[in-house]
């Protein structure tokens, strides 16, 4: 059976990202389960309506490598208990034109870190409101809320978190291929 092929947003685009780092321990732990087409939304430009009916080339790649996608996965920071815009110009440009989202029916799944005590709660929970108008099919179970270790002994995530990641990964493993 061929592995689902999910496209990744990863919303910290500084070369240090928490985020980053977790995303690639997800990808660790997906081996063998799903392969992985990250994308690098800090290439999108704003989004204007000026340019959205004769977007740059890099809006058409980004639109095409979605559409080609079995399922999508959005690793989020949390900056003022929202997401970052940097994020939020990407699904805009995927939902437009008007009329032509590639968004619509993707089975989903949301996680994100942060140094601090609730993880990405909040913004989360604001994101969640743009996937559900956009039609995305958002894995609802297990949320992933995840408090970033200071130190990742021998870069590794401790044994709780490892444990935790490998259960999330199975279940969107599962829904992605539903």
């Amino acid at each position: 059976m061929a592995q689902a092929k999910v496209f990744v947003l990863v919303g910290g685009i500084s070369k240090d990202s928490l985020n980053r780092k977790l995303f690639q321990f997800f990808k660790e732990e997906a081996a063998g389960k799903l392969s992985f087409d990250q994308f690098g939304i800090e290439s999108l430009p704003f989004f204007s309506q000026d340019i959205e009916d004769d977007p740059p080339e890099s809006v058409t790649d980004f639109k095409k490598r979605i559409a080609a996608s079995d399922g999508v996965l959005i690793v989020t920071p949390e900056y003022n208990r929202s997401f970052p815009g940097v994020l939020k110009n990407a699904l805009d440009w995927g939902s437009r034109p008007y009329g032509s989202s590639v968004w619509g029916g993707k089975p989903a799944g949301l996680v994100g870190t942060s140094p601090g005590a609730i993880g990405t709660f909040g913004a989360q929970s604001q994101i969640r409101q743009v996937l559900a108008f956009l039609d995305l099919r958002l894995m609802q179970q297990p949320e992933f809320y995840f408090t970033f270790p200071k130190e990742t002994p021998g870069g590794k995530l401790p044994e709780s978190a490892r444990n935790f990641l490998s259960g999330y990964v199975s279940k969107f493993a599962d829904w992605v291929s539903r």
